[in-house]
């Protein structure tokens, strides 16, 4: 492994690449330190303190840290990625965006223009909206976060984030093209990643303190490191359907008559999923911090973390948003079609309509399984935080309350850093850099990190 270390730096090329990576995200997180003019810093930080368990709590951990200072990053590359899914949906159901999708790299390009455009409209309807909702928010104590509101206020912070937009979104495309790849994924892992260090030092003076046992810290890291590996083997893990192709004599030479397989992931949606499904579950809390109607407090409060009514909404909506989006992102009639065309077949499995259905129900099942995978990732942290509230529950809540054992409706009061969300994208980006790094490796016939086979990145 320490020899495959130093192979990196002995290349030119890929260690000139790794630099001006690791340059551009540096220059990212001077970003997210620069506050937006016109807000008082300690009134922001107060206010944003109050509302950690929200859709604004969720994003700031995206934005690493920037959106509870209002940074020029505020907004970070997450209106990016939603013009992005935007794009993807309306290819669907837009002709001319599906045939641009077919156009091969002209198309592409047409369609990356297209997501630009996008992403500044989103970014200056966002930042529209954060300027005059700071403008009426005010702190838990009363005070006000913009000492001077007006239009003034309105333009600069429309112009200030918008712009901070476009920036991120320029880093990310310079990573991907001169850096090492996949630059909008790192933005996001270096967003989230960032605060790990201060998670660890409280950590450990919790542990100091006596706030945490020794036993509690060392079953942490074992969750932790358990975790990661169930993630790593599921990311991996597709089923692989056999393929075969007919011969064919064109003048004289001989095609097909070769053996492959179709590669179908068992989470082929991705990440995408957990976070549509935390948006939706995190919207009405959002909703009701920013109104005093009682009915809203009262719904946030049943839909809030450890409530058993959070849990239910939140595996239901990834279980949908994991066949919402397999079913956009992936045609088995299209895929049928083509092996068709080219004069493949799928043993016992009659060409057209036959086939696609068998790929359709198994690509069911396995996104089935996905989405449970998706779900426990996301749920057992928050659950081993908070446990399941069921006194809330009418009728039968006291007697539950009573006959479980603590541990389950409590917790078991270990504080984990990264949620199941955040350490899906963790775990995936990291996959994905060092599939980057081990392809330029053995592309230079240097002995990459594995020996025996090679890392599989994440997709979707």
């Amino acid at each position: 492994m320490s020899g495959s270390f130093r192979n990196i730096f002995a290349i030119p090329d890929l260690r000139k690449r790794l630099f001006f990576t690791f340059a551009l995200l540096a220059v990212y997180r001077i970003g997210c330190n620069i506050p937006t003019p016109g807000i008082d810093p300690q009134a922001l930080l107060e206010f944003m303190e109050s509302v950690k368990g929200t859709l604004l709590g969720m994003v700031n951990t995206f934005t690493g840290g920037s959106l509870e200072r209002i940074a020029v990053f505020a907004l970070g590359i997450m209106p990016y990625i939603t013009a992005s899914i935007v794009l993807q949906l309306l290819t669907v159901v837009w002709p001319y965006l599906e045939k641009l999708s077919k156009e091969g790299e002209l198309g592409r390009r047409k369609i990356t223009q297209y997501t630009r455009y996008g992403t500044m409209l989103i970014s200056i309807v966002q930042s529209l909206g954060i300027a005059i909702w700071l403008e009426r928010m005010t702190t838990p104590g009363g005070a006000s976060l913009v000492p001077n509101p007006g239009l003034g206020f309105k333009a600069m912070t429309v112009l200030t984030l918008t712009t901070g937009t476009a920036f991120v979104m320029w880093l990310g495309e310079q990573i991907t093209e001169r850096g090492i790849g996949n630059g909008i994924s790192l933005v996001i892992f270096a967003g989230i990643i960032v605060g790990l260090p201060g998670a660890i030092v409280t950590t450990i003076q919790s542990m100091q303190s006596g706030a945490l046992s020794l036993f509690r810290i060392l079953f942490l890291m074992a969750f932790m490191v358990a975790t990661t590996a169930f993630i790593v083997y599921m990311e991996r893990a597709q089923r692989r359907i056999p393929v075969q192709y007919a011969k064919r004599v064109v003048g004289r030479k001989i095609y097909g008559g070769q053996n492959t397989y179709l590669p179908l992931r068992v989470n082929t949606g991705g990440v995408i999923p957990v976070i549509f499904a935390s948006s939706v579950v995190m919207i009405p809390a959002t909703i009701a911090g920013m109104f005093s109607n009682q009915w809203l407090q009262d719904m946030a409060g049943s839909l809030a973390w450890g409530q058993p009514l959070h849990y239910l909404l939140y595996v239901v909506s990834i279980i949908f948003f994991s066949y919402f989006y397999v079913s956009i992102i992936f045609n088995p009639a299209d895929t049928a079609e083509n092996m068709r065309k080219y004069g493949g077949f799928i043993p016992g499995i009659r060409s057209g309509k036959r086939t696609a259905e068998y790929i359709d129900r198994i690509l069911t099942r396995l996104t089935l399984v996905g989405a449970v995978y998706l779900s426990a990732v996301s749920v057992i942290p928050e659950f081993l935080i908070s446990g399941v509230r069921v006194g809330g529950l009418p009728w039968i809540g006291g007697a539950l309350d009573t006959f479980l054992p603590e541990w389950f409706t409590r917790g078991v009061g270990v504080n984990f850093y990264f949620g199941g969300t955040s350490l899906l994208i963790v775990v995936g980006v990291a996959m994905d850099f060092v599939q980057q790094v081990e392809s330029q490796l053995v592309m230079r016939n240097y002995e990459g990190f594995m020996k025996r086979g090679r890392v599989r990145g994440r997709r979707g």
